[in-house]
């Protein structure tokens, strides 16, 4: 025989009785009561942490995704600059083949203008030509003749050589701008790498946190079902003892802490510029990105970017002192001159550093002290990255850049 059973059957002898003896299950029934509904209070917090982990979970991988987006067209692009670099550079090998077959021509030419003043066959010199004069007359002519042919031939000789010059220094300029471009391919693909395992990652991670918040709800139901069982048998006992209305405010009750929950998402708020910021506002601004950002080429140049934790290292130093007031450039080749070079030795917090990734001053980040340095990394976002050994001291190239504040 159930529980309740028991307790109805007890009530109905008292009730006919006339007897006004108290209820001994209800006092411990309400004691039960209590205990489910604080752990009901407890798994529903586990369940509200759950679910904002998975919000913000799920907004990190939003970024990841647009991210992994952004660096694909940036790829792209690269891969197409490259194709042109390599074309122009195809072509400018031809043209200078060309000028050096146009000179060997007019080098045979310049020959057979000596011949046609030599008395002989063979080649001669042009003084040999002067020399072979048979009067004072034939002289002067060949005198003038030989001189228009030398100006003429050293204008012609100059314009080749200028011309094979300029075009070896386009090809230069060109194969130089073609090995930054594979190198920043090369650098894009490993973030794109990066990015990806990122987001694999963040795949199983939402995959178990919603498995985890399956378990916690099921468990909040059971509570939740229990509390009710055991406030629909409190309202039954009180009503057949007491005859009163208090099982609808049992029933109120129950129904206040049945009710649901709702997850809570995290933004990032926006940091108000302080024209009076120090060294150490400055490294601040960037602390709220750090687990909440991610690497995007080219990112945290608009307000889109820097409200969804969007930066590529020089973008991140950029908007980092425009939050104290300060502007500076938004490519590392900009901030290499945003203020004067320092030794290592004298390296203080907030100086600039620079690292020789893709290219010479292919990253940047801002020098927190300790040997360690905040910024916008590929594989992290926004992160705290030690130069003291490791990847970082391999690619610092002791520049060190102080900005005046």
């Amino acid at each position: 025989m159930s529980k309740k059973k028991l307790v109805i059957m007890n009530l109905a002898v008292m009730i006919g009785l006339g007897s006004s003896f108290a209820i001994p299950s209800a006092n411990a029934e309400t004691a039960e009561r209590t205990e489910i509904q604080e752990n009901i209070k407890d798994a529903t917090q586990d369940v509200e942490k759950v679910q904002q982990e998975l919000a913000e979970l799920k907004k990190q991988s939003e970024r990841v995704e647009a991210a992994i987006n952004d660096n694909t067209k940036k790829i792209e692009e690269t891969e197409s600059k490259i194709e042109t670099a390599q074309t122009e550079i195809s072509t400018m090998e031809s043209e200078i083949a060309k000028l050096e077959k146009a000179i060997k021509e007019r080098t045979d030419i310049l020959k057979q203008r000596a011949i046609s003043y030599q008395h002989s066959g063979g080649n001669v010199e042009y003084i040999d030509v002067l020399l072979g004069s048979s009067s004072f007359s034939d002289f002067v002519n060949r005198a003038v003749a030989v001189g228009k042919i030398v100006e003429a031939d050293r204008a012609m000789i100059q314009q080749q050589e200028a011309d094979e010059q300029e075009l070896n220094e386009k090809k230069v300029s060109k194969v130089e701008a073609l090995s930054d471009l594979e190198g920043m391919k090369s650098e894009l693909e490993g973030m794109q790498e990066q990015i990806l395992t990122q987001k694999k990652e963040n795949d199983t991670l939402i995959g178990q946190l919603k498995d985890e918040e399956t378990a916690k709800l099921a468990a909040v139901n059971s509570l939740k079902q229990k509390e009710a069982n055991l406030a629909a048998q409190e309202a039954a006992a009180a009503a057949i003892a007491q005859g009163s209305s208090n099982s609808s405010n049992d029933s109120s009750s129950s129904v206040k802490l049945a009710k649901g929950t709702s997850s809570k998402t995290t933004t990032v708020e926006s940091t108000p510029v302080n024209p009076n910021g120090t060294v150490n506002d400055l490294i601040r601004a960037g602390y709220k990105y750090i687990g909440n950002s991610v690497y995007v080429f080219g990112g945290g140049r608009n307000s889109y970017d820097v409200a969804n934790g969007r930066f590529d290292c020089s973008g991140f130093v950029h908007w980092a002192f425009s939050t104290i007031g300060v502007s500076v450039g938004a490519s590392t080749d900009s901030l290499k001159y945003a203020g004067k070079q320092v030794s290592t030795s004298n390296m203080q917090p907030g100086d600039l550093v620079f690292f020789n990734t893709y290219k010479t001053d292919g990253h940047v980040g801002i020098y927190v002290g300790g040997g360690k340095f905040i910024g916008s990394q590929s594989s992290t976002g926004v992160a705290i990255a030690d130069m003291s050994s490791g990847y970082w001291a391999q690619k610092f190239n002791g520049r060190v850049v102080r900005v005046s504040m």
